[in-house]
């Protein structure tokens, strides 16, 4: 068996995501789900995401619509109360340099962004879905590997702008420092936010009853350390409505 809470894990929330797990392992082990005692935050994503023995994980909007949707069961969103954004949904914060004069998207087109995976719905799909409907792209770009160093490649001045899913914004502003070198140039439309999913073997009516259940005993400490507003029912359609960037917006 396996789990991860990979996708908002940082040290300085490591002890409040073992306390979520110990409520979770609580929950899920009452209605006789087998879940493993620790989780696997340093396992490969797709790894944990696609193995048969997954009992809880969050994925990523756009590989869950593009990999994952036929091959998981939905279990259902946190909602991290995001300003502007709808219960269980989120957005990308398009952030660039604080003392950067540019003021509008258009006037980046020629700059260098920093993403962190081409199979990302927050620093890639969103963003071009954002800009493209002005013609605008952006041909000089870096593959960062994550969105905390597509953000500090862009306060380092080593890319120029880069799309952030906002709850790590929000985590970078809270525990980043140099945060402060940067700006939102302009904020995407929201998309559901990240999933949580299990395999195809288990119960995902069971499964998001553990969750809520772990979720509702958490201390008010750990709820607002973690965000954490509840766990939200998004239709699977809704997900795999979200458009994907065309093959070429990687050429």
């Amino acid at each position: 068996m396996i789990a991860s809470l990979m996708m908002y894990a940082r040290p300085e929330l490591q002890d409040a995501h073992g306390r979520l797990w110990s409520a979770l392992h609580e929950a899920l082990s009452a209605r006789g789900i087998d879940a493993p005692a620790a989780l696997s935050q340093s396992a490969p994503p797709f790894e944990v995401w696609e193995s048969p023995d997954l009992i809880l994980s969050q994925t990523c909007g756009m590989p869950y619509r593009t990999r994952l949707h036929d091959r998981v069961r939905l279990v259902g969103t946190p909602d991290y109360a995001l300003e502007d954004c709808p219960a269980g949904y989120y957005r990308s914060a398009i952030v660039v340099r604080a003392d950067d004069p540019r003021e509008t998207l258009g006037a980046y087109v020629d700059a260098r962004l920093a993403y962190n995976a081409p199979h990302s719905q927050s620093g890639f799909a969103a963003l071009y879905n954002h800009a493209a409907p002005s013609g605008i792209w952006f041909q000089t770009r870096v593959e960062s590997g994550g969105h905390l160093s597509s953000a500090q490649m862009v306060a380092q001045g080593q890319a120029d702008i880069a799309s952030l899913d906002g709850q790590t914004w929000r985590l970078i502003q809270r525990y980043e420092g140099w945060a402060a070198k940067l700006r939102v140039l302009e904020y995407t439309a929201p998309t559901p936010g990240l999933p949580l999913i299990t395999a195809m073997t288990q119960d995902a009516e069971l499964v998001f009853a553990a969750v809520a259940e772990a979720f509702d005993a958490l201390s008010p400490t750990d709820s607002v350390a973690l965000d954490l507003h509840g766990l939200i029912r998004i239709p699977h359609a809704d997900y795999l409505a979200v458009p994907n960037p065309p093959e070429s917006a990687l050429s």
